[in-house]
């Protein structure tokens, strides 16, 4: 069986290949994991997030995690300084409902196993500064927002309900 030492930054493919039996502690842990019991979704999304990302998919903290999956396979309890972005929760001074130029609903996307990162960065490389992007997704799509934050997009993450989030993307008009 391959090693994989645990951190925030690994990818939870390798991890569940590593370590499949984990799949039930990651489920017990945040019930959004349990998406992963869907081998589409496992070969896809579990591909490009790491357990940082899932831990804020999952509404938990990254050290409880990581101390969680390490204990079940026998690796000591280490102190991680989890690199972690801030997701930004209050809607945002450039926010202005107007200047939403394509609404991009990526849920049907996920059901069928489909990566929708790719689309998504189609559409935004598209708009001018100003102009929003609204995502609709089931969760909190924190690969395709910290990919967005490196690439120089500002987000605001609006939060619905468990199982609804809209994610709005704009050019950033400062550095």
């Amino acid at each position: 069986m391959k090693h994989v030492v645990i951190t925030p930054r690994t990818i939870i493919y390798d991890l569940l290949e590593a370590y499949p039996q984990l799949e039930n502690v990651l489920i017990q842990a945040a019930p959004p994991f349990k998406k992963l019991q869907n081998p589409i979704l496992r070969k896809t999304i579990a591909r490009i997030t790491n357990l940082s990302q899932a831990a804020i998919i999952g509404g938990i903290s990254v050290d409880e995690l990581i101390h969680t999956l390490r204990s079940h396979v026998g690796q000591e309890a280490v102190e991680f300084v989890a690199e972690q972005f801030q997701y930004v929760i209050s809607k945002p001074q450039w926010y202005v409902h107007e200047q939403i130029v394509q609404t991009i609903d990526i849920r049907e996307m996920l059901e069928r196993g489909e990566q929708p990162v790719h689309m998504v960065f189609v559409e935004l490389k598209k708009i001018s500064k100003g102009q929003i992007v609204k995502i609709i997704a089931p969760f909190v799509p924190a690969p395709l927002i910290d990919k967005s934050l490196s690439l120089g997009y500002s987000h605001w993450v609006h939060t619905i309900s468990e199982h609804l989030v809209e994610v709005f993307f704009t050019l950033q008009t400062s550095n």
